[in-house]
Parts: structure tokens; sequence; C-alpha cells
């Protein structure tokens, strides 16, 4: 499986969550620490959705940059 995230910075940490995964969040002190921290909230929150017999949502964000001219 797939799934997009977005890490962001906040006043004394990072944050994350999955778009397609409501409720999924974790948080970190480092970006590399919270990509971790995700992964495993992620491969947590779908073993606790196939326990209780729910649905997986599909990946269905779509992640880009866009350049923008300052």
């Amino acid at each position: 499986m797939r799934y997009a995230i977005v890490v962001e910075k906040t006043a004394n940490n990072y944050s994350a969550y999955a778009p397609d995964l409501p409720d999924c969040v974790a948080s970190g002190f480092t970006v590399k620490e919270t990509e971790r921290e995700i992964r495993d909230a992620i491969e947590f929150h779908i073993h606790g959705l196939r326990e209780d017999g729910l649905l997986i949502p599909p990946s269905a964000s779509v992640v880009e940059y866009l350049e923008i001219a300052a």
C-alpha cells in the first residue's frame, strides 16, 4: 500500500497526517522521526480497521509541488 502524508512544522516539533486515513496522525522532533512515527501510525490504523472488519480506505490523494514565481 502507498499513502500520501503531509508533514508540517509546528512551534515545537513536526506533525504529520495521512489525508486518506482520517484521524491517523503522528508527531516527532525531526522530519525523519515524524516520518517513522506516521508509518507506524498508518500500519497500526490499518491493522485496527482490519480487526474491526472495516474497509481500508484506498489511497486517493494526489501530491504535487507547484513552482510559483515570486
